[in-house]
């Protein structure tokens, strides 16, 4: 036998990955609905479900996890609701100028 301390580490107990958040699975949930069943709805269930869980993650001192569904349900919430501004934004700028749209045309005409 040799009088060398051996090199091996004791045995550590694994802690467990930290519980993800039940909202923030709802926010991710909510924000891929948006997009494929529910638009409008799924991405505003997503952005209130997405802060709410982000909250509880930051109050919890590290005993949750899931911060990266929550900002991924944000993000989908988000952007769906971009995507439902723009085009009723567009919609009714092109209501406005119809008038003034249809006048310009028939000038056009009038003059060929």
């Amino acid at each position: 036998m040799s009088s060398e301390p051996s090199l091996e580490r004791p045995a550590s107990p694994m802690t467990p990955p930290p519980e993800n958040s039940t909202l923030s699975i709802v926010s991710l949930v909510s924000g891929i609905l948006g997009w494929f069943l529910l638009p409008f709805i799924g991405a505003i269930a997503a952005i209130i479900t997405g802060h709410m869980a982000k909250a509880e993650i930051r109050d919890s001192m590290g005993s949750l996890g899931g911060d990266g569904l929550a900002t991924a349900g944000l993000v989908l919430g988000y952007v769906q609701i971009v995507f439902c501004i723009i085009p009723i934004c567009v919609i009714f700028i092109l209501a406005l100028m119809g008038p003034s749209i249809g006048n310009v045309f028939s000038n056009i005409i009038i003059n060929i």
